[in-house]
């Protein structure tokens, strides 16, 4: 799985409509799509598809249509996000009707089309399922411990300094898995 790390838009001039796509990470979808009704207050159609990981680590994805015939646009555009394994984004496509009617297999080509070319744009990170863990170790093994767990890609979040020093942990599951953590 993937996700996007800050916004890109992408503009596909169709039959004289306009579709300008915008590509962003989930938690900045609803103050992008105020921003974008803001900007663009003559557009026809603001049609949106996202995708996210819930605290359960389930996939949740909605779409809408905005106004175009029912499936011809929200739906493609999930599918394209999904087709490509992308999770915790979001996109919003606006139209700007060029007065020239494209049809349903128009519209679904449209606009799956529009959301394929930003997503062509973007630099994708790839997502980890990272988890913490705490490590209680003594004092005269921390520099060997913090040497190991840097040379394993281990992440030391904090450290509590008691009667033993506890270091608190992130990384995969996988990882904590192959090191015996």
């Amino acid at each position: 799985m993937k996700f996007v790390q800050e916004e890109v838009s992408y503009t596909l001039e169709i039959k004289k409509s306009k579709f300008i796509t915008h590509i962003c990470p989930y938690s900045q979808f609803a103050s992008m799509m105020k921003r974008l009704k803001e900007k663009h207050p003559k557009a026809r159609h603001f049609v949106y598809a996202y995708r996210f990981l819930n605290e359960f680590h389930q996939i949740v994805e909605n779409s809408s249509d905005d106004g175009e015939p029912k499936g011809t646009s929200g739906r493609p555009s999930l599918k394209v996000l999904n087709g490509a394994n992308i999770i915790n984004s979001g996109v919003i496509i606006v139209r700007y009707f060029g007065g020239i009617r494209l049809g349903t297999g128009g519209l679904v080509k449209a606009y799956s089309d529009a959301v394929n070319l930003v997503c062509n744009k973007v630099d994708f990170l790839k997502y980890e399922n990272l988890e913490t863990r705490k490590l209680e170790i003594k004092y005269n093994e921390l520099s060997k411990i913090e040497y190991k767990l840097k040379k394993f890609n281990i992440k030391i979040i904090s450290k509590d300094f008691n009667t033993n020093v506890t270091l608190y942990l992130e990384a995969t599951q996988e990882k904590f898995k192959l090191y015996g953590i």
